[in-house]
């Protein structure tokens, strides 16, 4: 069943203004193409005809590139002579310039930028489709995406005023607030004395919280984009879904009523409601026995075609759903959620390793097993070295040895450690600590923390209460709290400071959690009680469905309103494909 709001909550802005602006942009710099070829009328010089134009739409790689370059170079031995003109979106790199002038072609193409970097995908959420930020960033350290965020920070502010509250988390988030906020002032006065729509806003590091990223999501929406891969709000449903020969593209927003009453549900309830929705839609449709003529009239062509609508979807939804169970039935899904359950908790770690050696030997997917020696590593602060080594081994030797790059970029990442280098630095960092002040042990410890990327997750789970005690089952149909997306065994960490941030207004209180996670950002001024209740949510990295379904609940529950804004929806699969040197 779909949750009732407990409490008033503020209307959400309209992001139609952002598409509209994207257009606008985008008709004139084409726009601009057509005024160039009026010129070479003018000049009386032969004007290029429409067919030997070529526009390229790209996202500024440098693969691209190449693509651009070999085409025009094609043309020219070819001996046809043709316009060509690139417009990168959202933003233009000088690297991808430098490779069209290597290749030779620079003075053959001209080249414009579309700042298209927010596309409404829901309601509450808006994606930059930038998968490629969390690799970029976090594993390259590629830094060149921060100012695409903050350009579209200063664009959202200049649509809806200034935020009042600003708190962030990560080094990623301290740039792009820093550099947004430098663009605020250069263009100081657009905002200033205007009504802020947005009371709060936090910026995410991805790596603040790899835990809830790499768990197996259980709410509707997550499982649905486990499975099937939900992209740019739509997913592609197989023959096995619709029960035909033929795929379907069906796009999941708050339009489609079927989804959005089931989207953040646990996937336990799901089909509970969708059989109820069932038999309401039947009730409706018998409803037609006892009608006149005239009745019969308005029902066909008033309520006709939304009960057609809603059918069909109904149907599309129960398919994915059967899909759903016979995929983790076949992958026994139940024992793999009990291992996890166990690794966040800190049980059975013996238990939980000889499961992950199992699940390598029997080749079961490259992709899952990386996934849970990744959440044994950081829930354990880093493997102890016989571990790593087996494991590691046991993996190279299951499913290749080219997988020996990915162990690599898993180790920069901090994704995947041995626990030696980490102890040490601890016990220096513990003896240097009883030599200096309080204040000055935090910086060092930092310092510590950042060389040895730790995830310090057992003291941040108990200082923040991120395993719920619960005496007897969780009921899974009426949530306590926001531990109901992982079935009551787990508060998503990015959620929970949020929800601690919001209470206590400030991050009064909250010192050692922040000393755990390593660098914040903190802007607090006064702003009106009804602005205070919406809140931008900025994950820098990717966010789950998971998290946006925890987040809705406490909004629901605590009267807030919350907007999403991600680099990109992720998930433990595309974590572990983003960090992988072996292509699918």
């Amino acid at each position: 069943m779909a949750f009732p709001h407990r409490l008033d909550a503020p209307e959400l802005p309209d992001f139609s203004m952002l598409k509209r602006l994207a257009r606008d942009q985008l008709i004139y710099l084409l726009e601009q193409q057509h005024e160039v070829d009026k010129l070479y009328k003018v000049e009386n010089k032969p004007a290029v005809s429409s067919s030997e134009q070529l526009c390229f739409l790209v996202r500024p790689r440098i693969k691209n590139m190449r693509y651009v370059a070999s085409l025009v170079n094609a043309d020219k031995l070819a001996g046809r002579t043709r316009k060509y003109k690139v417009i990168f979106s959202p933003q233009k790199f000088h690297a991808c310039e430098m490779v069209l002038e290597e290749e030779g072609v620079y003075g053959d193409v001209s080249c414009d930028e579309w700042a298209f970097s927010l596309l409404p995908l829901d309601v509450d959420l808006l994606s930059m489709e930038l998968p490629e930020f969390f690799r970029d960033y976090f594993l390259e350290g590629d830094q060149r995406w921060i100012n695409t965020v903050a350009q579209a920070l200063h664009l959202l502010s200049t649509l809806y005023g200034p935020f009042p509250n600003c708190y962030g988390i990560g080094r990623c988030a301290k740039m792009s607030y820093e550099l947004w906020r430098t663009l605020e002032e250069e263009e100081d006065g657009e905002t200033k004395g205007r009504r802020p729509e947005i009371g709060h806003i936090f910026l995410l590091d991805r790596d603040v919280d790899f835990v809830t990223a790499l768990c197996s999501q259980v709410v509707y929406e997550g499982l649905v984009d486990d499975t099937f891969r939900i992209k740019c709000g739509s997913v592609d449903f197989g023959p096995e879904v619709t029960s035909s020969d033929r795929s379907l593209k069906v796009l999941l927003n708050a339009e489609d009523k079927v989804f959005n009453e089931i989207r953040n549900e646990h996937f336990s309830n799901v089909f509970g409601f969708l059989s109820q929705k069932a038999r309401n839609l039947q009730a409706q449709y018998d409803r037609r026995r006892g009608m006149d003529i005239k009745q019969m009239k308005n029902f066909v062509s008033q309520e006709l075609k939304g009960l057609k609508q809603e059918h069909r979807l109904l149907s599309v939804h129960i398919g994915a759903c059967e899909s759903i169970m016979k995929k983790k039935t076949k992958q026994d899904f139940q024992e793999l959620i009990k291992t996890e359950h166990a690794l966040l908790e800190g049980f059975n770690i013996r238990e939980s390793t000889s499961y992950i050696e199992e699940h390598i030997d029997r080749q079961v997917s490259p992709i899952e097993s990386l996934r849970l020696m990744c959440l044994l590593s950081i829930t354990e602060n880093g493997l102890i070295p016989k571990d790593y080594r087996s494991l590691k081994t046991q993996y190279l030797q299951s499913y290749g040895p080219e997988h020996l790059l990915t162990f690599s970029n898993l180790r920069r990442a901090g994704l995947l450690t041995e626990q030696a280098p980490g102890d040490t630095l601890t016990a220096v960092e513990s003896k240097v600590s009883k030599l200096v002040t309080d204040k000055a042990a935090g910086k060092i410890t930092d310092a510590f923390s950042s060389l040895a990327k730790r995830s310090n997750f057992r003291a941040i789970s108990k200082k923040l209460n991120l395993i719920p005690r619960v005496d007897g089952e969780y009921d899974l149909k009426v949530p306590r709290d926001m531990a109901y997306v992982f079935s009551g065994a787990y508060v998503p960490l990015s959620c929970r400071v949020i929800e601690q941030v919001l209470e206590r207004r400030s991050w009064q209180g909250l010192d050692e959690v922040l000393r755990l996670l390593n660098c914040s950002v903190t802007k607090e001024d006064k702003a009106s009680s009804e602005s205070l209740r919406l809140i931008l949510v900025v994950f820098l990295g990717g966010c789950t469905f998971s998290e946006i379904s925890a987040l809705r609940f406490l909004g629901r529950e605590k009267g807030y309103r919350f907007i999403f804004l991600t680099t990109a929806v992720t998930n433990s699969a595309r974590l572990m494909e983003a960090m992988s040197e072996v292509k699918a």
